[in-house]
């Protein structure tokens, strides 16, 4: 049973991986796509129309992986997972009922519609199809969100005949937990894609390559950037605050904090010791400064891991640590997004700036997963937190049938490792100088 287990949760996690690598800069990019658009309706300048159509195109490949790789996740909690989708499945499945037939058709459509109608029909109506996508493809985020968030911070539910039933729907999507996950989540995909948008320009900057083009998209996209990095840093203390108050045990994991304590320090420097249950590494401690964090009051009680039963504890040293490089990419992208918007009106964009820029390009995806590894892996050993622990949901597969599904997992993986080089080599190619689009009369 453990291999099977073992097996099931790297399979599903393997393919969350891949899929989530496509998820941000789709709906990110759409929304700069959309402002892109707008500028071009508005003032009728043909280089932001060229600009909507050269990132429409990576936003397409984007798009179509994301699809593909997501259609997998859906099958797993049958195939995997079906004792968690028996249990929960009420309100689990409603949500991502509601997700596909709704958001995601809506999304699909009028994608179709603003790809294929460039010379098929009026501007204003063009424009009107991309804002679609932008507000379908982020409602689609909002109800894998809810469904995430009851995860997180179960609401809504009666326990009748054996099982978990919606028992109130607006509880369920007015849950606290999700919409704090959610604001997080999209500020961090818009963020990815502000910086996708600003390393290609400068890839193509630094060459020399079609400069006035590109220097546009770094002028509209480096303020942008540094407004939603803010923004993100102040949902992600929002955010914290609420995991305080409902997951105590991930916020102890995530500051690797022991010993409950009122008027608790911050460590600036910390090295968790997990196997003795203290830290092996504590020094230059600011009084008071985690409570503070934590619970806006700087004597307010945090309570340690040790309250804790060890078999309800999450796993310390990976949830602190990706916390940790969480933090220091956040500072990072302050920084250069900072500097990007100082530099942007200049005729001469510093080198090397642009060279940071094209080399920060992975670092939002990297950050991403370390958010996404902070919450799920901090809630553990629940699968649904204070509700139903892994030990009772074991994957409905035996392990003869778990290896060829772990295969298919492989040959899935080197599959979308291939496709993923067509984003990078259609933005190393950049814009076509001769164009075959045909206003609408």
């Amino acid at each position: 049973m453990d291999d099977v287990i073992l097996l099931s949760r790297l399979q599903f996690a393997v393919a969350v991986f891949f899929h989530f690598i496509f998820v941000p800069l789709t709906l990110g990019l759409s929304l700069l796509i959309a402002l892109m658009e707008t500028r071009y309706v508005r003032t009728g300048d043909e280089v932001w129309r060229k600009h909507a159509k050269f990132w429409g195109k990576l936003f397409i490949i984007n798009f179509t992986l994301g699809v593909v790789t997501g259609i997998t996740l859906e099958f797993q909690f049958g195939t995997n997972w079906a004792r968690y989708s028996e249990y929960v499945g009420d309100i689990f499945g409603s949500l991502l009922a509601i997700e596909a037939t709704v958001a995601f058709f809506l999304e699909s459509t009028f994608l179709a519609v603003w790809h294929f109608g460039w010379h098929r029909v009026g501007k204003k109506t063009h424009l009107l199809a991309i804002w679609l996508v932008v507000l379908a493809g982020n409602l689609s985020a909002l109800w894998i969100i809810l469904a995430n968030g009851f995860m997180q911070n179960p609401l809504g539910y009666v326990i009748q005949n054996g099982r978990a039933e919606l028992a109130d729907f607006m509880a369920v999507v007015t849950n606290p937990y999700a919409w704090g996950m959610y604001a997080h989540t999209l500020l961090s995909a818009w963020t990815l894609s502000c910086f996708f948008v600003l390393g290609v320009s400068s890839w193509h900057l630094l060459r020399k390559s079609n400069v006035e083009f590109f220097r546009r998209s770094f002028r509209m996209t480096a303020p942008i950037c540094l407004v939603l990095v803010l923004a993100l840093a102040l949902s992600g203390d929002i955010q914290g605050k609420v995991v305080s108050e409902l997951q105590p045990a991930k916020l102890a994991a995530m500051e690797s904090h022991w010993e409950t304590t009122k008027n608790a320090p911050f460590y600036l420097a910390v090295v968790p010791d997990e196997a003795n249950e203290t830290n092996s590494v504590e020094a230059i401690g600011i009084p008071g400064l985690l409570s503070w964090i934590s619970y806006g009051d700087a004597d307010a009680e945090v309570k340690g891991l040790k309250d804790f039963p060890k078999e309800d504890r999450p796993p310390v040293t990976p949830v602190f640590w990706g916390f940790r490089a969480m933090i220091f990419f956040g500072v990072i992208f302050l920084a250069l997004a900072a500097w990007a918007t100082l530099q942007r009106n200049r005729e001469s964009i510093n080198p090397t700036l642009m060279r940071a820029l094209v080399w920060c390009i992975p670092l939002p995806y990297i950050s991403i997963a370390m958010g996404w590894l902070v919450a799920e892996m901090g809630r553990q050993p629940w699968i649904v937190y204070g509700l139903m622990p892994f030990r009772r949901c074991p994957p409905s597969m035996c392990p003869r049938r778990c290896w060829p599904s772990s295969s298919f997992t492989a040959c899935w993986a080197f599959w979308t490792f291939s496709c993923c080089a067509s984003t990078p080599s259609r933005a190393r190619r950049g814009r076509r100088t001769k164009s075959c689009w045909k206003p609408c009369k």
